[in-house]
Order: C-alpha cells, then structure tokens, then sequence
C-alpha cells in the first residue's frame, strides 16, 4: 500500500477527527465533551485536535456542517423521482418523519446556538449558515413553483423563512414529544402551493 502524503495524512486525520466528534457530540452534548475526549477516542493527541480546528466550537460547525450536508442529500434522494406537488409532499415527508425532531441532532444543534449567544464571532458565523439554509430553500421553492406552475403569496425568501422556522420549532416539540406529526409542514406548504386542501380529514 502506497504511503499516504503529507495531505493526505491529514486529511484523514481531520476526518477521523470529525467523526470521532460527531458522535460523542451527539451522544453525550456539546458542553460535556472535550477536545480530549475526542481526541482519545479518535487515537489521537489533543495536538492533532488543534492541528485541524482552532477549538471546540470550530469543531462543533465542522459537525453541524457536516450533518446539514447529510440531510440535504437525504431529502434531495426523496425528492429525486417526485412527480407533481402531491409526490414531492410525500417524498419530503418521508424525510421529515426520518429526521425532525431527531432527539441527538436537535440538542446539539439548541446547545450549540444557546452556548454561543454571548460570543458574536460564532453567532455571525451560525447567521451566515442560517441564511445559507433559508436561501437554498428559497431556491428550491422558486424552481418547483415555476415548475407545477404555482404561484406563491409571498416571496420564496419570506416563505423560506416561515419553513425553515416551522421547521425548527416542530423539530424542538418533536425531540421532546415524538407523536406530534410532521404532516403540519407538508399541510403549510399545500396551503402556500394555493390548493386548498391540507391533506387532512
């Protein structure tokens, strides 16, 4: 086996690193696990930890970024053969159910953001990533809409930002009380999409 360069080792470094984090910050939280922990678990010295990340709260976004690009390209494999409005409700769902109001995801991401309210460089910094989220969601709304032919009572940004808040206040009940439906996020966006009809009895 060809001996890895110097990149390579730390990049596979930095992975391993990530992973390790990932999963003692969903299992055990934010707060209670050091960078020494993770770096034990992983194998490594607390040295390999700073090699790669600045602290634990660079850390932490590395983690938070990783499982948002996991969960896009979740609902991006549930929307991926879709048809029509009621198909693209039914595979989003679908990843809803999966997803909102995971128990470990949802803490660490309440954690993480009531920690960091008093330092603004991480505030901006989970800002920043808000607004990325609301403007991809926005980007999604404006391509199905022109689409299905739908036209929205508010601007796709407006709507991102109704969604992406029903969103994370439903996922924060779920965590705490897992029998509230997630149907209430595909009812809303029928009632943005105009039809009249919430899919409930």
């Amino acid at each position: 086996m060809p001996r890895l360069t110097r990149a390579e080792s730390q990049a596979r470094t930095r992975e391993q690193l990530l992973a390790t984090a990932k999963e003692l910050f969903l299992r055990d939280g934010y707060a209670v696990t050091s960078l020494e922990k993770v770096a034990d678990e992983a194998g490594y010295s607390k040295g390999a930890v700073y090699s790669n990340f600045r602290n634990k709260d660079e850390l932490c976004l590395a983690v938070l970024d990783r499982i948002h690009d996991e969960q896009v390209a979740m609902v991006a494999k549930a929307l991926v053969d879709a048809e029509g409005l009621e198909g693209l409700l039914a595979g989003f769902q679908a990843w809803a159910e999966h997803s909102i109001g995971d128990e470990a995801w949802t803490s660490l991401e309440v954690e993480f953001a009531v920690g960091a309210r008093r330092d603004p460089r991480i505030r901006a910094e989970l800002a920043a990533r808000d607004k990325a989220m609301r403007d991809t969601i926005a980007g999604l709304l404006t391509g199905f809409s022109e689409r299905l032919g739908i036209t929205l009572p508010m601007s796709a940004a407006d709507a991102a930002t109704a969604l992406l808040s029903l969103g994370i206040g439903l996922g924060v009940q779920r965590a705490i009380d897992p029998t509230i439906p997630v149907s209430v996020l595909p009812d809303v966006i029928r009632l943005f999409a105009g039809t009249g009809d919430t899919g409930t009895a």
